[in-house]
């Protein structure tokens, strides 16, 4: 009867642990998260690809590497406002003049400009 028991305690045991080994994500490494780095560029990306929105830059600010842009509400639900945005790209601050209407996306927080269109 021990042995019966015994047995069935073991067989249940393995049920259940093989359920949740087929629940793991086997694209991850032991079923962790993704690590860090790898999922800042998937932030990145993401936000790459994020509808732009319409704005006219207003000033250029070389030395805090920023322009000022005013805008229209924003695909991520930023009401409209004037506001000055980092540069992922320092290259755009020799680009960008003031008057210039551009498309544009940002960061998740609304902080960085990650994609600019109308360079010239």
């Amino acid at each position: 009867m021990k042995d019966l028991i015994a047995s069935s305690l073991v067989a249940i045991t393995f049920a259940f642990s093989q359920a949740a080994i087929a629940q793991m994500n086997h694209n991850m490494p032991m079923g962790h998260s993704m690590p860090s780095a790898q999922a800042a560029k998937t932030t990145v990306a993401a936000a790459d690809a994020a509808a732009l929105g319409d704005g006219v830059v207003k000033s250029v600010n070389k030395a805090k590497g920023t322009a000022l842009i005013a805008h229209g509400a924003l695909p991520n639900g930023m009401p409209p406002m004037t506001m000055a945005y980092k540069l992922k790209n320092p290259a755009w601050l020799d680009q960008l003049k003031a008057g210039q209407a551009i498309r544009f996306a940002t960061d998740a927080q609304g902080t960085t400009v990650l994609r600019i269109e109308g360079l010239k």
